[in-house]
């Protein structure tokens, strides 16, 4: 089972459906996702937003034992998430991240080895600087297509893991930034429904709705 955990803003929910929807349909193992909510948290702090630190909770939450991914709410992920633990397992480090120049945006997409991160305690995330990632005593680095920065680094058709950001592509401000589309696909996907015949057609469910239909249509055409 893998374990990914999402950094959730409740505003804006429509971002956390669409990720764990694209992690979903490409992941070659079953995925445990979870989304982290401050209130269902053994925490309070907040930053700029309401993961800035509950992120570094994941080990934590994991009893310090396997592999566990902690990602932003604003991406999509065009890949099979296993790629990701496989590299940084293979990494061996205390946590695997896309180092980009701007070292705030390391904490974004990252994959706990949890028995190493014990000194990640809920003392040091509540009233300390896990951010300074003190608390590892190796990094290990993940290829930079795994946390592709719109609107910072280069375009990159190929990126494996879309990082919105400024923004989602949902809003005004946002919807031509680079790789719209794939977001608005994944969007697609994740509230995409086949038709109630198709899913319920030949359900033991199916009679009564039917006979239901039947009964208006006629009660119509008998009015009329």
């Amino acid at each position: 089972m893998l374990r990914v955990f999402i950094g959730i803003d409740y505003r804006a929910p429509l971002a956390y459906t669409v990720l764990q929807s694209s992690i979903i349909r490409r992941s070659s193992e079953p995925v445990q996702i979870t989304p982290l909510l401050l209130n269902q948290l053994p925490m309070s702090r907040r930053g700029l937003t309401d993961f800035t630190y509950s992120r570094y909770i994941v080990p934590y939450l994991c009893n310090y034992e396997g592999m566990a991914m902690f990602i932003d709410a604003d991406m999509i992920v065009r890949c099979d998430i296993k790629e990701v633990f496989d590299i940084a397992e293979k990494n061996g480090d205390a946590v695997s991240v896309v180092k980009h120049d701007m070292k705030f945006e390391w904490p974004s997409v990252m994959v706990f080895n949890n028995a190493k991160c014990k000194d990640l305690t809920l003392d040091l995330i509540e009233t300390g600087s896990p951010t300074k990632f003190e608390w590892a005593e190796s990094i290990g680095e993940l290829p930079h297509e795994y946390n592709h920065l719109v609107g910072y680094d280069h375009p990159n058709e190929d990126a494996k893991i879309i990082h919105y950001t400024q923004g989602i592509p949902a809003w005004h401000e946002t919807h031509e930034c680079e790789l719209a589309e794939a977001w608005f696909e994944e969007k697609e996907a994740a509230i995409m429904t086949c038709t109630w015949k198709e899913l319920m057609g030949t359900s033991i469910h199916a009679e009564p709705v039917l006979q239901k239909m039947f009964e208006g249509y006629k009660r119509h055409y008998e009015g009329n």
